[in-house]
């Protein structure tokens, strides 16, 4: 999938709000999924407003590098073998804070722009394996953004976490669409006697798009 490299002009009559992190695998698979039935739909009034659920502050820890690998694993052995393709576990950055500061930082320019970098960043981590700890990286995907745009983004993520906790948002990725919330609704995710499994789930898919398009 390539993504615009400038703004457009399309006016978007419906937006789709997520809460989530940039290092959730889930998310990364439900966003892509959810750009290509838009795509396939030539539905381009419908736009995505990204906001931060940073599990770190969650969690009260950062997410374990070896839990991110096994999602990663288990997705694309059951329901996303196109994606991860550039997976470099060694260059998870140990905090997502400055990513998710660039996106909010973008978000403040327009909502073209904030939707192109979240769906960038994600790229870049998950398909190209490049390293979102480098300032000097994030940059360059939010271009034409700045060190001080992201330091104005920062406090945008925690009025997000704030949003997010005061609207009952459950997890990475928590969708709301018209007043409606979805958790994580394109997959099937549980833990059986230790063992990760994750399948599709076809009725909240079918469920969150008619929401989303219908």
């Amino acid at each position: 999938m390539t993504f615009p490299s400038g703004p457009t002009l399309t006016v978007r009559a419906v937006t789709i709000e997520v809460f989530a992190d940039v290092v959730c695998p889930f998310t990364h698979v439900g966003l892509r999924r959810l750009v290509e039935y838009r795509a396939r739909m030539h539905r381009e009034d419908v736009g995505i407003r990204v906001r931060a659920w940073p599990l770190e502050l969650v969690n009260g820890e950062q997410v374990p590098r070896e839990l991110l690998v096994e999602e990663i694993a288990e997705l694309r052995e059951t329901v996303a073998p196109d994606l991860f393709t550039g997976f470099a576990a060694e260059r998870f950055p140990m905090s997502s804070l400055p990513a998710l500061a660039l996106i909010a930082a973008a978000y403040r320019s327009d909502l073209e722009h904030g939707e192109r970098v979240s769906l960038a960043l994600r790229a870049a981590l998950f398909e190209a394996g490049r390293d979102l700890a480098d300032p000097a990286e994030l940059l360059r995907i939010g271009a034409p953004l700045t060190s001080d745009d992201l330091r104005a983004g920062e406090a945008d993520v925690q009025a997000d976490y704030a949003e997010g906790r005061a609207r009952g948002v459950i997890g990475s990725p928590h969708f709301f669409v018209d007043g409606h919330g979805f958790f994580c609704p394109t997959l099937a995710i549980e833990r059986v006697e230790g063992q990760l499994h994750i399948s599709f789930d076809a009725t909240g898919f079918d469920e969150f798009m008619e929401q989303c398009f219908g």
